[in-house]
């Protein structure tokens, strides 16, 4: 049998990576994902070497020459500036997953505000997410730099490549930096995507036939996913994140509506508080007087106040 040589990585200096570092945290720092000297990221460059961006500097004003590299267990080994507080979070994965070069950590507004609300993302929405993403797990929170923070995220990493952090932040993971980055930005966006979806009051989940073609789709790219691994639970491979879905469907359903100790009834189309103003407009007005009248009167002179106070 004729010998077939593995195919070449291409070799990449030290130096290129630290210029990509750079570049990712501008990114990052453009995108909003970060303010202040918020988030890290690093590269593994070796069995025992992890480049990682420094504390305390904007990830939008990076240099080279700001690096600093770190063995497995968090000590410095070289670099000007002190590393990242946050290094542990990064080493607890490059332990778990030998496959993985490249973490990121920061605070994407929209993805941000489901692991601060403890909404867990839904899965069987949104293709892209599924493909990309998968199922998106919630870590416990922990203080950022705690020793215990990579142990709050072990039990997701090594069937996930992005983890919401509890009350914290989001932590991307791939086989670059360019791949690690995506997932930053895909994850937001998805988020985003719910938090306007919520604002219109529906959402249509993906039907398991649709989802079964989508992961075989995932599939043929080469992409892993646990919900289609051997002997996967009845429960991985159900629809995740159920109570972001349910929390549309009640809001919708409490539309109009209003409790009371008698229990929920549909509200009033006027403020029944003693005192309120358009109660107060109301009292003056004959009862040969329409409703819709009534609106336009109280609107109109809402509308008079508003100009004479600007």
């Amino acid at each position: 049998m004729a010998y077939v040589p593995k195919k070449a990585v291409p070799f990449v200096s030290e130096f290129k990576l630290r210029e990509q570092m750079c570049d990712i945290g501008r990114r990052i720092w453009t995108k909003g994902f970060c303010a202040g000297n918020e988030g890290n990221h690093s590269y593994r460059l070796g069995p025992d070497r992890i480049l990682c961006t420094p504390s305390l500097i904007s990830k939008g004003n990076l240099k080279p020459d700001d690096m600093c590299i770190v063995d497995l267990e968090g000590k410095q080994i070289s670099g000007k500036r002190k590393r990242t507080s946050e290094i542990l979070l990064h080493l607890g994965i490059y332990k778990e997953r030998a496959d993985v070069k490249a973490v990121i950590h920061s605070h994407p507004p929209h993805a941000t505000a489901f692991a601060i609300a403890d909404i867990e993302l839904p899965t069987c929405i949104h293709p892209e997410a599924e493909v990309f993403l998968g199922p998106v797990k919630t870590a416990k929170y922990v203080t950022p730099g705690d020793t215990r923070l990579p142990d709050s995220i072990k039990p997701y990493i090594k069937d996930s490549n992005t983890i919401l952090l509890g009350n914290h932040g989001v932590v991307c993971y791939g086989s670059d930096l360019e791949d690690a980055y995506y997932k930053l930005e895909i994850v937001d966006a998805y988020a985003r995507i719910l938090l306007l979806t919520k604002q219109l009051g529906s959402v249509r989940p993906l039907s398991s036939d649709e989802m079964t073609d989508l992961l075989a789709l995932k599939s043929k790219f080469g992409m892993f996913d646990p919900r289609t691994a051997p002997g996967a639970k009845p429960e991985v491979q159900a629809c995740a994140g159920t109570d972001f879905v349910s929390r549309v469907r009640a809001e919708v359903g409490g539309k109009g509506m209003m409790a009371t100790s008698s229990g929920t009834v549909k509200a009033p189309a006027h403020s029944s508080q003693p005192g309120s103003f358009e109660q107060a407009v109301a009292s003056m007005i004959p009862d040969n007087i329409s409703e819709s009248d009534v609106e336009k009167l109280v609107q109109t002179i809402t509308d008079q106040i508003m100009l004479a106070s600007v």
